[in-house]
């Protein structure tokens, strides 16, 4: 079952932090498969190959079904699992973060560690932002070209969405209405119509509807 909204970062994100002569280099993007994770996770890895570790961890599904983490020879569980627990803290869903550290010279111990990863991994996410993905309706409106303009200034004031229009023998208008507002959608064309116009189902999708940090 399709989940009705989720969060996920906006795109891609980078943040350097130092502790104690050690940088960490934080980089998140979003990736919608394992495939792509690993991808981006083997471009880090290419990019700072010198560096002493590039840990991971990532979570990949609207329903958070495949997850992921490596320490890249940290102590065990004190780098990928504090990643992907900021990750799951957070409830990001197709999220990818890989930190890279240049080791300083100064050992961090364990908690140290966690602490670090943990603190890099969430400036990386505020880097790259937080997006809603709101499952939507699609909806069609066909009509002559007399009400296309009265149609697009009532949507600019409304709750819906305008996703596209064709101009064709007639003006064909999707729209985006929120899953289960698909009836008072009808009712809301028909009424700025006076009923020359109907609005049918087109499909649905996710759309970003919101940024949260």
């Amino acid at each position: 079952m399709q989940l009705t909204s989720y969060f996920t970062v906006k795109g891609y994100g980078e943040q350097e932090i130092v502790i104690q002569k050690s940088r960490f280099i934080a980089q998140v993007t979003r990736a919608s498969t394992e495939e792509e994770a690993q991808g981006f996770i083997k471009s880090i890895k290419k990019k700072y190959w010198d560096a002493s570790h590039n840990c991971f961890a990532y979570v990949i599904g609207e329903h958070s079904h495949i997850q992921k983490a490596n320490d890249d020879g940290e102590p065990g569980g004190t780098a990928g699992v504090p990643i992907l627990e900021v990750i799951r803290k957070r409830d990001l869903k197709d999220t990818v973060v890989v930190v890279t550290r240049y080791f300083g010279g100064i050992k961090l111990g364990a908690g140290g560690l966690i602490r670090a990863y943990g603190r890099a991994a969430a400036e990386g996410i505020d880097a790259a932002g937080v997006v809603e993905r709101k499952l939507m309706s699609i909806m069609s409106i066909e009509m002559d070209y007399p009400w296309l303009g009265k149609v697009e200034n009532e949507l600019g004031s409304s709750p819906y969405m305008a996703k596209e229009t064709q101009y064709l023998e007639k003006v064909k208008m999707y729209v985006y209405v929120t899953s289960g507002e698909e009836a008072r959608f009808n009712d809301w064309v028909a009424n700025l119509t006076n009923g020359q116009a109907e609005a049918r189902f087109a499909g649905e999708e996710y759309v970003e509807i919101s940024q949260r940090r």
